[in-house]
């Protein structure tokens, strides 16, 4: 494709149905198993990591389009931000709800990142060599889990 010709763009979704949509996606962050124990121990000198994670994962999902150039707007209806830390890593699990002619992959991956980044923010001292370096630390594996379409029934639609 050359440049210019059907550069990037938006979709257009107008001919699509508005539907129930549904997407949820996972991701984790290794940290060192001493930065695990302090997160559990509620010791993490800028505060709760998981609290703040979840926190930042919802207003990720609400502005996917502003972050993502060719996103579309979508009125969100439900965001679920799960936070777990396991003996040397934190999983972050979001689901997102919307009824919408597109789906939430987008508000549910960004969830998902914006938390673990989160994490890593908030833990970053602890995570450091000599060097200044983050040898053991990394965001791993975000992926959608699954996404559900479901059609709404007739008195279910708004009428105007």
């Amino acid at each position: 494709m050359k440049t210019g010709e059907n550069g990037p763009h938006m979709v257009d979704i107008s001919p699509k149905a508005v539907i129930q949509r549904e997407a949820v996606a996972t991701g984790k962050i290794r940290v060192k198993s001493e930065t695990a124990d302090l997160i559990k121990q509620g010791k993490v000198e800028k505060g709760d990591p998981m609290t703040t994670a979840k926190i930042s994962g919802i207003l990720a999902a609400k502005n996917t389009s502003n972050i993502i150039p060719l996103c579309h707007p979508i009125s969100i209806t439900s965001i679920d931000v799960e936070v777990d830390v396991s003996v040397n890593e934190v999983s972050v699990r979001a689901t997102v709800k919307a009824i919408a002619k597109t789906g939430v992959e987008m508000e549910a991956l960004t969830a998902v990142a914006a938390s673990l980044l989160t994490v890593w923010d908030m833990v970053k001292q602890y995570e450091k060599d000599a060097n200044g370096q983050y040898p053991t630390t990394a965001i791993e594996n975000i992926h959608v889990l699954r996404k559900i379409k479901k059609g709404l029934e007739p008195h279910e639609q708004d009428s105007g």
